[in-house]
């Protein structure tokens, strides 16, 4: 798979190894040796030779006649989140938020046009999808989505939703281009965003921004309720003011966790 732009310093074995990795879509736990080499365009003995690589490292493991991955593969979405610290800052507020509106609290970021749940607290629900730390959801059906893009310029809001999702979602909602851009328009003008079943049926949403110490969009918090217990108005009404409020404190905390010095002099 020899890729004509990449530079000098680019590592191939690496790029395949993630690719592998990938190829583990939703609906899809449990991959044949060919149905990897397939899906990711790589011969087989190189599939195989990453596939039992991943598995000696533990990250992968044999099973039924093919192989899956294991749960130290959110070793690396992990990583990411901890290296940012945004969950540390973020979990009192969450934690609380959750404890007052009695609903699940996300917090996402946008991954071309996904959004990637990176910090969550949950209530038990019966749900029409689960989410987890690394869920991938299509943003635009999504309130966190619609938050996150709205921070966008407009001509960026087009080339991040004209690239493919990689949620396995099909959303119920799929707006035209005008409609996209009144619903994105109407989120900025008010600086908040609400679903109502436009991902899936069942779910009900609404979300605010998290910013750094600069005002930029760095993320998006939101409260997500079942359609059958809790109305729309419920949730602008009664959990929009708490969800708000949250949002800014953990805002503030965060430009002062960026303001901090994290290196530590001799």
């Amino acid at each position: 798979m020899a890729r004509g732009d990449t530079g000098p310093d680019f590592i191939e074995a690496l790029a395949r190894g993630l690719e592998v990795i990938r190829a583990f879509q939703p609906g899809r736990p449990v991959m044949t040796l060919t149905e990897v080499a397939t899906a990711t365009g790589l011969a087989r003995p190189t599939a195989r030779r990453i596939l039992l690589t991943l598995t000696e490292m533990g990250y992968a493991r044999t099973e039924r006649g093919g192989f899956a991955l294991t749960p130290r593969v959110l070793e690396l979405g992990v990583s990411y989140v901890r290296s940012m610290g945004l969950w540390e800052v973020a979990r009192p507020h969450l934690e609380r938020l959750v404890a007052t509106t009695g609903e699940s609290c996300s917090i996402a970021q946008l991954d071309g046009s996904d959004i990637v749940y990176v910090a969550r607290v949950a209530v038990p629900r019966i749900v029409t999808l689960s989410v987890q730390i690394g869920t991938r959801f299509p943003a635009l059906q999504t309130s966190l989505g619609k938050v996150l893009l709205a921070a966008l310029p407009p001509a960026e809001v087009d080339r991040v939703l004209a690239e493919p999702s990689r949620s396995g979602i099909e959303p119920r909602w799929r707006p035209s281009a005008g409609e996209r851009e009144a619903a994105l328009r109407a989120v900025r003008a008010r600086g908040w965003a609400v679903t109502d079943e436009e991902l899936a049926l069942g779910i009900r949403s609404v979300a605010a921004p998290l910013r750094d110490g600069l005002g930029h969009v760095i993320a998006a918090v939101n409260v997500n309720a079942h359609a059958a217990e809790t109305t729309v108005e419920k949730l602008t009404e009664e959990h929009l003011p708490v969800l708000l409020s949250t949002a800014a404190a953990i805002s503030a905390d965060w430009a002062l966790y960026e303001a901090v010095p994290h290196v530590t002099a001799s």
